[in-house]
């Protein structure tokens, strides 16, 4: 064990500061959770939906929740139900096997339904273009509300569309 603590102790922080625009992320998180509080006056409940990607922006959608962007504290939280869901984050090229269950998510969101359509995929099918599989983009099978560009897109990227996305729902 002194050992353990020895290594520990030379070793030191080997962890990266999240960057200059840490205050930014941090703004952009609580502009989130004070523009979900003034439209829903709760925490803003968020499905996110697969629609046939290549889950490059499924790895930056659960960074959201990691200890750097801790979208959890700031009252976004990942629903399992569309049912409970306020907003969908939709990432990928729509494939011929997910159609109908993207339109069957979209159809048990409860009104105001809210679509953000993640990564280049969701709306121009990047490098799946042209396959046998894909049906379309996002807005080929649901109406979307914002699309957030990027292969993949950070994750702060990601928060600005879902502002962008609240800021342009009118208040209840």
């Amino acid at each position: 064990m002194p050992s353990l603590f020895r290594k520990i102790f030379q070793t030191g922080i080997v962890t990266e500061p999240l960057g200059p625009d840490a205050d930014e992320v941090v703004q952009l998180v609580k502009a989130v959770s004070v523009q979900a509080q003034r439209l829903f006056g709760r925490a803003l409940a968020v499905r996110e939906v697969d629609a046939g990607s290549c889950n490059g922006c499924e790895i930056e959608i659960s960074g959201l929740t990691s200890p750097v962007y801790d979208s959890e504290r700031f009252g976004i939280h990942f629903v399992a139900s569309p049912r409970h869901a306020d907003l969908l984050l939709v990432t990928g090229p729509v494939t011929r096997n997910m159609e109908v269950p993207l339109r069957k998510t979209y159809e048990a969101t409860p009104d105001p339904k809210l679509v953000v359509a993640v990564g280049d995929c969701s709306q121009t099918c990047g490098v799946f273009a042209g396959s046998y599989a894909v049906t379309g983009s996002v807005d080929q099978v649901i109406p979307v509300n914002v699309f957030v560009p990027g292969c993949p897109p950070e994750p702060a990227d990601i928060l600005a569309g879902i502002l962008t996305a609240l800021n342009r729902m009118p208040p209840r």
